[in-house]
C-alpha cells in the first residue's frame, strides 16, 4: 500500500546534480531547512558513477589559467570537492565520487536527502507553489512537500513545468536577440545526448563481437570524430581516448529528448556498439587488446527546456562580459555548440567553439521565474539564449550557478520575502555577493567590502614576503589572480596576485600578522590557501587530462601545517593548531570568543611550495 507523509522545510532542491547539490549545501549552511529531492541512487548526475562526465567550467580545459595571472577554476563548495576528490580518491573510483558527494548530503546538518524520490506533481495558490508531491517507488511513498522557496536544479525542468512556468525548447533565431551565432530560423532543434565507455588494455588480443541490432560506420562517417588513440590533429577538444570514451556518440538532437527518452538511449548503445566495432573490426586502430569494461546506459543529456526567467542571458551578454548589479555566478567556457544531427551530421564537426574572451557574471535574475514569485532554477535549465546555452551548460558553471541560487534562496527565507524581489533591491543584493564571497566563490568586479570583517581594519606585517606577494595583499577584497589574458575584462581585473607570498630564502616558520590600536573580540577565523587555480583539476577516468593535473595528492601551493595565536592581555596565546590540511577556505570558529590585539599565523610547512602563500585572512 502506498504510504503518504507530509514533509515542510524552508527550500526544496528538485535534482541532485552538480547544480542541485551546491544549491541545496549552500542553502543550509546559511540556516535554511532544505530537502534534496533526486531521482536517481546516487548525486552527481552527468558527473555521477551512472555517467562519468569530467566537471569542467571556465578552466577552459586548462588553457585559460595562468599561474598568478589568471586562476579561472571554480571556488567555493566546487573547490571543496574538487580537493577532497583529490586527496580521498586518488585510484579514481566513480563510485568513491558517489560517496563523497552523498557524505557532503549526510554530514550536512539542516540537510534531508531523499534519493530515488521523483518530483511528480505541485500544488499552488494564488500563482505560487505551495507543495511538491514527490514519489519514491522503491519504497512505495508519495510525499507532499511544503517550501518558501522551490528551486529547480532537475535539468529537464520538471518541478518547473508542473508549475506552469514558462520555458524555451529550440534554437532562437540570429534575429531574436541579434546572435550571430543562431541559426537564420528559429527551429525546435537541439544538442543531443551521449554516452560514454571506459575500455581497458590487456596483455593479449581482446575480439568483439557486435550485438544484431548495432550501427555500422565506416571510416567515412566518422572522418571529423577522431577516434584511434592518442590526441587528436584536430586539437585537445577532440581528443580521443580509448580509457574515456568520446562524447560525440551524441544522438537525439532532433527528437524529443524528454518523451523520446527511452528512445534515444536505444540508438545511442547501438551507436556505441556500432563504434566500438568499426574500431575493433574496422581497420587499424591500435585497439586489439583493448576491451570494453564499461558503458553507460543513462544517457548524459545536454538540453532540453530552459525556463524563462526575469532576463535572458544571450551571446552579446557572454562575449562582452555585461557588468549585472545582480550576479551570483561566473562562467568562462567557450559557447561550445553542437550539430542537432549528433553523429549522423557527418559533415560537420561535432562541436563548434567560439572562444570567450573574458571571464561573465550570470545575473540571479536568470535563476527566478519570470511566472512563478517562489520558484528559482540552477543548473542547464536556466534563463539563456540557445547560444548562451552553449557556455553556460557546463557543470562547473552549473555547479557555482547552484550556490550562487542556494545562497539567495536561503536569504529569501531569512528576510521572509520572494525570491523574485531579490535582484531589485541593492542592500539584498550585497548581502548575498558578499556571502558568496566569503564562501570564496568569485564573482567578476566584486570585491569584499564586509563591515563586520575587522581584519580589513587591521595593521598588518609578516616574517618575509615578495614583490608580487605583499603581506597587505591579503586583505586586497579578492582571492585570486584574474588580470592576465582571458581572465577578468581588464576595467575589472584589479591587477595584482592578491596574496602574501613569504620569501622561499628564508625559509620556515613564517608568519604574518594582524594588530589593531584597540581590543576586539574574536570569535572567528578564515583562511583562504592558494590552491594552484590556474590548473585544472576534475575527477576523470581520462589519463591525458590526469597528466594535466596534480591529482592524488594535496596541491603543492597549499599550506599544510599552521598554527594560530592571538595577543591576549599583551601575552601570546595558543588558539588554533593545524596539521596537514589540503583545503583551500580554513574556518576556525572559537568556543570562547575572546579579546585580542593581535593575530599571528604561523605556517610551518607547505604541500611542497618552498615558501607560503595566504590569499586572505578574515577575522570576525
Amino acid at each position: 500500500m502506498v504510504a503518504k507523509s507530509n514533509l515542510n522545510c524552508d527550500v526544496l532542491v528538485a535534482g541532485g546534480g552538480i547544480a542541485g547539490l551546491l544549491c541545496a549545501l549552500s542553502a543550509a549552511r546559511h540556516g535554511a531547512k532544505v530537502i534534496l529531492c533526486q531521482d536517481r541512487p546516487v548525486l552527481g548526475g552527468n558527473a555521477s558513477s551512472e555517467m562519468r562526465m569530467n566537471i569542467l567550467g571556465a578552466e577552459a580545459l586548462g588553457k585559460r589559467g595562468k599561474e598568478l595571472q589568471v586562476e579561472p577554476r571554480e571556488g567555493g563548495i566546487l573547490e571543496e570537492i574538487r580537493l577532497d576528490t583529490s586527496v580521498q580518491n586518488p585510484q579514481r573510483s566513480a563510485t568513491m565520487f558517489d560517496a563523497i558527494l552523498y557524505d557532503k548530503c549526510r554530514t550536512q546538518p539542516n540537510l534531508t536527502l531523499m534519493l530515488n524520490t521523483t518530483i511528480t506533481g505541485v500544488e499552488m495558490k494564488d500563482g505560487r507553489i505551495t507543495k511538491a508531491i514527490a514519489e519514491r517507488q522503491s519504497t512505495e511513498d508519495i510525499f507532499y512537500i511544503a517550501a518558501k522557496v522551490f528551486v529547480d536544479c532537475t535539468g529537464d525542468g520538471r518541478l518547473a513545468s508542473e508549475a506552469g512556468a514558462s520555458f524555451r525548447m529550440g534554437r532562437e533565431s540570429k534575429e531574436e536577440f541579434n546572435e550571430s551565432l543562431g541559426p537564420d530560423k528559429s527551429d525546435d532543434k537541439h544538442m543531443g545526448s551521449s554516452i560514454l565507455f571506459h575500455a581497458t588494455e590487456h596483455d593479449r588480443p581482446m575480439p568483439f563481437t557486435p550485438p544484431t541490432w548495432s550501427r555500422k560506420f565506416t571510416e567515412e562517417d566518422l572522418k571529423l570524430r577522431p577516434h584511434a588513440q592518442g590526441l587528436s590533429d584536430l586539437g585537445e577538444y577532440h581528443f580521443c581516448a580509448l580509457d574515456f570514451g568520446y562524447w560525440w556518440i551524441e544522438w537525439g538532437g532532433e527528437v524529443d529528448t524528454i518523451k523520446e527518452g527511452e528512445k534515444v538511449r536505444d540508438e545511442l548503445l547501438a551507436i556505441l556498439f556500432g563504434v566500438w566495432d568499426h574500431i575493433k573490426n574496422g581497420g587499424e586502430h591500435d585497439a586489439d587488446n583493448w576491451a570494453l569494461d564499461w558503458f553507460g546506459f543513462l544517457p548524459g543529456k545536454r538540453e532540453s527546456r530552459r525556463f524563462v526567467g526575469q532576463y535572458m542571458l544571450t551571446q552579446s551578454d557572454v562575449l562582452n562580459s555585461r557588468e549585472f548589479g545582480d550576479a551570483i555566478a561566473y562562467g568562462g567556457w567557450s559557447i561550445d555548440d553542437h550539430p542537432s544531427g549528433g553523429i549522423d551530421a557527418t559533415d560537420e564537426m561535432p562541436g563548434q567553439l567560439t572562444a570567450v574572451p573574458h571571464l561573465y557574471n550570470i545575473p540571479l535574475r536568470c535563476c527566478v521565474s519570470a511566472d512563478v514569485p517562489n520558484l528559482m532554477f540552477a543548473g542547464r535549465n536556466i534563463s539563456v539564449s540557445h547560444v548562451a546555452f552553449g557556455s553556460t551548460r557546463v557543470m562547473g558553471t552549473c555547479g557555482v550557478i547552484g550556490q550562487g541560487v542556494g545562497t539567495a534562496a536561503a536569504c529569501a527565507v531569512k528576510h521572509h520575502i520572494e525570491p523574485n524581489i531579490i535582484s531589485s533591491n541593492t542592500k539584498l543584493m550585497e548581502e548575498i555577493q558578499q556571502q558568496l564571497l566569503r564562501d570564496d566563490a568569485y564573482l567578476v568586479g566584486i570585491h569584499n567590502k564586509d563591515p563586520e570583517d575587522i581584519a580589513r581594519k587591521a595593521r598588518i606585517t609578516a616574517s618575509s614576503e615578495q614583490t608580487q606577494g605583499k603581506a597587505a595583499n591579503i586583505i586586497s577584497g579578492q582571492t585570486r589572480a584574474v588580470f592576465g589574458k582571458r581572465g577578468a575584462p581588464p576595467d575589472r581585473s584589479n591587477p595584482g596576485t592578491h596574496r602574501w607570498m613569504s620569501s622561499p630564502q628564508a625559509g620556515p616558520p613564517a608568519w604574518i600578522e594582524l594588530r589593531w590600536e584597540h581590543s576586539h573580540t574574536l570569535s572567528e577565523i578564515q583562511l583562504i590557501f592558494d590552491t594552484g587555480m590556474h590548473r585544472m583539476l576534475t575527477m576523470t577516468q581520462l589519463d591525458g587530462f590526469v597528466r594535466k593535473m596534480i591529482w592524488g595528492k594535496p596541491q603543492p601551493e597549499t599550506v599544510r601545517d599552521y598554527q594560530i595565536e592571538g595577543m591576549v592581555n599583551g601575552q601570546w596565546q595558543g588558539l588554533v593548531d593545524v596539521k596537514g590540511n589540503y583545503q583551500r577556505r580554513c574556518v576556525h570558529k572559537l568556543d570562547n570568543p575572546i579579546s585580542i590585539k593581535a593575530i599571528r599565523v604561523s605556517v610551518t610547512a607547505t604541500n611542497g611550495l618552498d615558501h607560503t602563500r595566504i590569499l586572505e585572512i578574515r577575522i570576525y
